[in-house]
């Protein structure tokens, strides 16, 4: 194929010597926004030029949007239909198409089927059921998990079954049977014809390692391979790489090694680390200019990312703009950081008319989101949940919340059939639907109908009977301590005796860890809920009282535009796409990182994912950490992130209200800035008090004395039991700094009005305020 203009003048010096380099194994190592999909796509296009048959291009990549645009890039370059012979695509659907010919060889028939996710989770799940196991213990989700991540190193059943030290570790992990659940899974899949994900990986290797000739014949005819994203490829992958590419050697591996943050996927970094091992003669090239991002942002990534050991030597660099320093803020608590966020989008979306599509907030865990979407959502700005559900449209929250709706009204018939068998207990759909029927042909009440359902009535067995009862004296046993428990200690109550607790935390995959995460989150709001409403002097917070407030939270507008939407989404969700503006949150210690064993290796990755999330940014990029967090229903002190200081300090500009002058009240259209506001207060106040001094000391002293034994409403300059004054600042847990303008009340009734930097006026009863004077 020829192509009609020189496009090898589209590339820079680096790029265009990695696409031309076609004689041997080649490495490239592709810095963030340095134009890796541009040299894949063109290296094909030449590879095509220099006379390569499509069919002997073998080209490799994670996503099936990925590789749709490789081929939509070649087509420009080389016109219609020239990708249309490539064998390009997932790692999954083109080993597919290989073991669709020669299955046989590895006891397959040609019209296997593919097993999705629910189906594999419905096997083990059934095998477990047989074994007669407490599914409690060995939960479905959790044993599929590890049943996947020994396919992913290629450690067979009778390997697993052969080492003494994974046996006994399942035995102090009280899951003595997995191996013969590994065993009963992998036969039944057979048995099935059937093969899960992580099998059209593992098949493709046997084929090969167990049929030489079958290998010679892919090798042979695949003339050149290429691999995108190779830091994120298994052990599995990496083996069949090696296989397909032994005849010639002809293999070009992009990636980056700096990029590399899913190991808990499988992904091994030493893959592209160690290419050299693999090919000796390879060639090196890097590609160290960023597109993307100011120079600022860039060197910040470079400084952060140059304290692992574990790396290729590169060094990133822009001719973008210098761009501005990146702006470092310390909040006071997780709500204030939040509302900070909200306040500078609400800035730059007005003051420099940028959309609210170029913002992306980004953060490590998803139970994160939480506290950032009530913030948005009180300045009515669109925000969508990239990659997740919001908060409350996650299964495990809208479960709990259609508990305590139930509670509360036991008529509610979608609360009722969202947890009348959640956790399961045995009540079938067949069943649910019948009472439903009843209830609305009867035109009775869901709980009319449990009250008067017996066998008679209707056909349900006496277990099931028996069940239904037991569920509905346990709903009535929770609904008769709404108005006498607070619902902080309610909600813990229901979620220890409905099972909930003990559901989530069974299940071990990294989807039952987040939704532990989410539903601890979910505590962190009511706590934080009780306690506002406390502070503001009402000692009765009962389910009403939240469900009023949770209705509106969860009231999602679903309508929102896409193109034109603040983006909230993990760090990991984020790698390959950028934007205009980026706030990365929640930099503190045990968050981000988050590190469980302690490894260099664990940490080295966390880095990595922190260089990700900078280097998303293109103009400019927010950090900001909380000195207080709601964590598993209490505040915590944190530490800041130790990547913080991981940044040379000429590229980061530590701010705070005072000096950052965008956070101020101009975003909320007031008269006067908060600082303005608070230095003129603190200016009366004193002038007030200089007053009463130098006039009449005494008169005062007895008319406060009066006052407060008088009436509790009346104000005063000073409580002696707080030891607080008009005129103090204070530092809350919650609300960050404030001034005290006003005390009213005495003793234990004694109420501060406190004019807050980030929040405005607030009320609060002080035995119940969290704070210190400062």
């Amino acid at each position: 194929m020829s192509i009609e203009y020189n496009y090898l003048d589209d590339l820079n010096e680096m790029q265009r010597q990695a696409v031309e380099y076609c004689d041997g194994p080649s490495l490239v190592i592709a810095s963030a926004g340095s134009g890796k999909t541009r040299v894949l796509t063109y290296k094909i296009a030449h590879l095509l030029n220099l006379g390569y048959e499509p069919w002997s291009i073998m080209a490799l990549t994670f996503t099936n949007k990925a590789a749709n645009v490789m081929k939509e890039r070649i087509e420009k370059l080389i016109g219609e239909g020239g990708a249309q012979y490539l064998w390009m695509g997932t790692f999954h659907s083109i080993f597919l198409r290989i073991l669709r010919y020669d299955c046989s060889l590895i006891g397959f028939k040609p019209n296997f089927t593919i097993y999705d996710q629910a189906s594999s989770e419905s096997l083990v799940k059934t095998i477990i059921k047989e074994m007669e196991l407490d599914d409690k213990i060995y939960n479905h989700k959790s044993i599929l998990s590890k049943i996947s991540n020994l396919k992913s190193k290629l450690i067979t059943v009778s390997e697993y079954e052969g080492d003494i030290t994974s046996i006994k570790k399942d035995f102090i992990n009280q899951i003595p049977e997995f191996h013969k659940i590994y065993s009963k899974y992998v036969d039944r899949c057979k048995l099935s014809n059937s093969m899960d994900f992580d099998d059209i990986l593992v098949y493709t290797y046997q084929l090969f390692n167990e049929n030489p000739e079958i290998q010679h014949k892919y090798s042979s005819r695949f003339k050149y391979i290429l691999v995108d994203e190779y830091q994120d490829t298994n052990f599995v992958q990496h083996r069949i790489i090696n296989q397909l590419s032994s005849n010639d050697n002809n293999i070009c591996v992009v990636g980056d090694d700096s990029q590399s943050i899913y190991s808990f996927r499988g992904a091994n970094v030493t893959n592209i680390l160690k290419f050299n091992n693999e090919y000796p003669n390879y060639r090196l090239f890097k590609l160290e200019q960023n597109y993307r991002s100011t120079k600022t942002i860039v060197n910040a990534a470079n400084s952060v990312i140059s304290h692992n050991k574990n790396k290729i030597e590169k060094v990133a660099f822009s001719d973008n703009e210098q761009g501005n320093k990146l702006p470092l803020y310390e909040a006071s608590s997780d709500i204030e950081e939040s509302i900070y966020v909200a306040n500078r989008i609400a800035y730059l979306h007005e003051k420099e008319h940028l959309d609210f599509s170029s913002f992306a907030i980004l953060y490590r865990t998803n139970a994160q989101s939480r506290v950032f979407e009530e913030a948005l959502r009180k300045k009515s700005f669109p925000y969508i949940v990239f990659g997740g559900l919001s908060f409350y449209q996650r299964k495990e929250i809208k479960d709990f919340i259609s508990y305590l709706r139930l509670i509360f009204n036991h008529n509610d018939e979608d609360a009722f059939k969202r947890v009348v068998n959640y956790p399961k207990r045995g009540i079938g759909q067949t069943t649910i639907n019948k009472i439903v029927d009843i209830s609305i042909s009867s035109n009775k009440g869901i709980w009319e109908v449990l009250s008067e359902l017996d066998g008679n009535t209707v056909k349900i067995s006496k277990s099931t009977l028996s069940k239904i009862q037991e569920f509905k004296i346990m709903i009535e046993g929770f609904s008769s301590k709404m108005n006498e428990e607070n619902i902080l200690n309610l909600s813990k109550l229901i979620l220890q005796e409905s099972g909930i607790v003990h559901d989530l935390y069974s299940d071990m995959s990294l989807d039952g860890k987040a939704r532990q995460e989410n539903l601890e989150e979910l505590l962190n709001a009511i706590n934080s809920f009780v306690e506002i409403r406390k502070e503001e002097g009402d000692e009765n917070i009962f389910l009403q009282d939240y469900l009023s407030e949770v209705s509106l939270l969860s009231d999602i507008d679903e309508s929102n535009d896409d193109d034109n939407c603040i983006k909230l989404m993990t760090i990991h969700s984020a790698k390959g796409l950028e934007f205009n503006t980026v706030f990365v949150v929640g930099l503190e210690e045990n968050l981000f990182p988050s590190i469980r064993n302690g490894s260099e290796n664990e940490l080295e990755e966390e880095r990595r994912l922190f260089y990700v999330a900078l280097t998303r940014a293109a103009k400019r990029c927010f950090l900001s950490y909380a000195t207080l967090r709601y964590r598993y229903g209490k505040s915590e002190f944190t530490t800041a992130s130790r990547f913080i200081s991981e940044i040379a300090s000429q590229y980061i500009n530590r701010i705070s209200v005072k000096n950052d002058s965008n956070s101020k009240q101009t975003i909320t259209n007031k008269k006067f800035s908060w600082l303005t506001r608070l230095e003129n207060k603190q200016k009366e106040i004193k002038e007030r008090n200089l007053e009463i001094k130098q006039h009449n000391w005494e008169t005062t002293r007895k008319r406060t004395e009066a006052v407060t034994s008088a009436s509790h409403t009346e104000s005063v300059n000073h409580n002696s039991v707080y030891d607080v004054s008009v005129g103090d600042y204070i530092l809350h847990d919650r609300f960050g700094k404030g001034l005290i303008e006003k005390i009213e009340g005495n003793d234990m009734q004694c109420k501060a009005i406190v004019c807050f930097e980030q929040f405005g006026t607030k009320q609060l009863l002080l035995k119940f305020a969290k704070f210190k004077k400062i």
